[in-house]
C-alpha cells in the first residue's frame, strides 16, 4: 500500500508503494499513475527494530520508525491509527519471523493490567502538562462546536505507550480510564460523552481520532458555537467515515499523484491532502450531495484519463460537472470506496 516516507539526504516526504516481504520491505516510486517495475528501495529487516507509536514529529502523529542494524532511521507515514497498528503488527511479525519465542510474545500482549507500584495517577498527569514532552493539546471541532486544548482518545493511548505507563493499547485504554474515573481528564463532544454511558468499563474511554478529551480543570469556555464557525470549517466538521491514499488524475496538468482522501459524512463531503506536507490542510474538496460515482473498466483507458495508469479506476461526478479519476490500489478497494460514497451522495 502507499505510505508517505522520509528521505535520507533531503528530509523531504514522499509517497511510495510499500510490499512487505519475509525479510525486507520494499518501496517503489509511482510514475504517471503506475508503479515502477524495479524498487526505489528497500528496508532490510533483519536486526531491525520497531517504534509505534512514534512521536517525533508533532505534525505527524501516525508515524512507525524502523531502525536498521546499521543504524539508518526509516519514518513510515499511515494515514489512520488503524492502519498504521495493522502495518506494525505485520512489520514486527516479519522482523521476529525466525524467532518463535518472541512471536510468541507478542500474542500475549493483552493480558489483564496492573498499574506498576512506583507510577501514580498524579505523576503521569504532571507529564502530561510537561511542555515539551507532554501530551499535546489542539484545538478541534465536534457536531460544529469548537473545542481548544484538547486530546484525542487515540493521541493518550499514543503517549502512554510512547512514554513507558503501558506496553499494550489495551492497558493504555485502561490507564486513560482510570484517569477520567479520578477526574484527571473529562469527554469533551458527543461520541466520547456518549461513551462514559456505556455499561462495559472497557468500552467508557475511546481508543479513538474522533473521540476528544481534555483535562478536567480546563475552563469550560473552550467552546465556540456553531454561528461562529465559517463555511470551510463546518464541512470539515463531520464525522469520518472513511480514509485512506489513492491515486488521483490533476485537472490542468493531467498528472496523477497520491493523495489523503478523507470522506466525512454529515455534512458528507470528500476532501483530499496533500501527504507531503507539513500542515494538515486539504488541497481540495466538494461536497457528495448530487454527485455520481461509478467504477471504470480496466480494459482500455476512458476519454478522459490521461497516462499510463495501473487500474482500479473510478469517476466521480459533481453535480456542477466536475470529473474526478481516481485509482484505488486494488479493485476490493475501489468496491470499499464506492460503497462507502454512495449513500452520501
Amino acid at each position: 500500500g502507499f505510505l508517505p516516507l522520509q528521505g535520507h539526504v533531503v528530509r523531504n516526504w514522499k509517497v511510495r508503494w510499500f510490499v512487505l516481504l519475509q525479510d525486507k520491505l520494499l518501496y517503489y516510486k509511482i510514475e504517471g499513475g503506475k508503479k515502477e517495475p524495479s524498487p526505489k528501495g528497500r528496508i532490510l529487516l533483519d536486526g531491525c527494530t520497531i517504534t509505534c507509536p512514534c512521536l517525533e514529529y508533532e505534525n505527524r502523529p501516525l508515524l512507525i520508525k524502523l531502525k536498521t542494524k546499521t543504524n539508518t532511521d526509516y519514518f513510515l507515514e499511515c494515514c489512520s491509527r488503524e492502519e498504521r497498528d495493522s502495518w506494525a503488527l505485520d512489520i514486527t511479525g516479519a522482523i521476529h519471523a525466525g524467532h518463535p519465542v518472541q512471536v510468541q510474545e507478542l500474542h500475549r500482549m493483552k493480558n489483564s493490567f496492573k498499574l506498576l507500584e512506583n507510577i501514580s495517577l498524579h505523576n503521569i498527569v504532571e507529564r502530561m502538562y510537561d511542555s515539551s514532552t507532554g501530551i499535546k493539546l489542539t484545538r478541534n471541532l465536534d457536531q460544529g462546536n469548537r473545542y481548544k486544548e484538547t486530546f484525542t482518545g487515540s493521541a493518550l493511548v499514543d503517549w502512554l505507550i510512547s512514554n513507558s505507563f503501558a506496553v499494550s493499547r489495551f492497558e493504555a485504554v485502561t490507564l486513560a480510564s482510570m484517569l477520567m474515573d479520578e477526574n484527571f481528564i473529562r469527554p469533551v463532544g458527543v461520541r466520547s460523552t456518549e461513551a462514559t454511558r456505556s455499561s462495559d468499563p472497557s468500552e467508557k474511554f475511546l481508543d479513538d481520532s474522533t473521540a476528544l478529551y481534555m483535562f478536567a480543570e480546563s475552563s469550560k469556555k473552550n467552546t465556540s458555537s456553531k454561528e461562529e464557525v465559517n463555511f470551510n470549517i463546518s464541512e470539515l466538521s463531520g464525522t469520518i467515515v472513511k480514509q485512506g491514499f489513492l491515486v488521483k488524475q490533476g485537472h490542468k496538468r493531467k498528472n496523477w499523484k497520491v493523495r489523503k482522501f478523507v470522506l466525512r459524512a454529515d455534512p458528507a463531503f470528500l476532501h483530499y491532502y496533500d501527504p507531503t506536507k507539513e500542515d494538515n490542510k486539504p488541497v481540495g474538496g466538494f461536497s457528495l450531495r448530487g454527485c455520481l460515482v461509478s467504477a471504470l473498466e480496466d480494459n482500455g483507458v476512458p476519454a478522459g484519463v490521461k497516462g499510463n495508469v495501473q487500474g482500479n479506476l473510478f469517476k466521480i461526478i459533481t453535480k456542477n460537472d466536475i470529473h474526478y479519476y481516481i485509482q484505488a490500489s486494488s479493485k476490493a478497494e475501489r468496491v470499499q470506496w464506492i460503497e462507502a460514497i454512495k449513500p452520501l451522495t
